[in-house]
């Protein structure tokens, strides 16, 4: 079974800003343990992240590969493994076919992964754009209410989308999914 996450307000503290840095870059409180015993559990975990800070000049990919680097080293400690990290690194004027809402960072994944389709998967994310792309290529997809996640629920009561569970956090959608499918 594939995971794919969001990063920022997922793994990751968020709070609208850009994260410029590796030492700007901190999890958020057990997700990495989440992550960790998805992995055990045999789930394969993948991100898909929009990252225009690239495209605007705020860090380059380098640093962006460190604040990678630092995530998989961190995992390690709770026995997990991120199996491919697909990123979109356009400024959005640029109007690029991966940046979500839409779909080519899933395109990316499924291809690395060899799949015909992306049906069955898992999708999280904290705001509409990750639950549009994670629908639009049939994942069972789950707003947490970390990061954007509290608004972004707000909104949903506004504008819902169907078919999209939502939890307070990545390890509390990680004990509901442990408890309730088998792989």
């Amino acid at each position: 079974m594939l995971v794919i996450l969001d990063r920022d307000g997922v793994i990751n503290e968020y709070d609208g800003s850009y994260i410029c840095s590796p030492t700007q870059w901190h999890p958020l409180p057990g997700s990495l343990d989440a992550i960790g015993r998805l992995c055990v559990a045999g789930y394969r975990v993948a991100i898909a992240t929009n990252q225009s800070g690239v495209g605007r000049g705020y860090y380059d990919l380098d640093t962006l590969e460190a604040m990678h680097d630092k995530l998989r080293q961190l995992l390690k400690g709770h026995g997990g493994v991120i199996d491919f990290i697909a990123f979109c690194p356009h400024h959005p004027d640029e109007r690029c076919q991966c940046r979500k809402p839409a779909t080519g960072l899933f395109d990316q994944i499924r291809e690395h992964f060899g799949l015909a389709t992306l049906e069955g998967a898992i999708m999280v994310g904290d705001s509409r754009k990750d639950l549009e792309a994670g629908l639009a290529v049939g994942c069972e997809t789950y707003l947490v209410r970390t990061g954007n996640g509290v608004e972004t629920e707000a909104h949903l009561q506004e504008r819902p989308l169907e078919g999209v569970g939502v939890f307070d956090n990545l390890a509390s959608l990680t004990d509901h999914l442990l408890a309730n499918n088998s792989l």
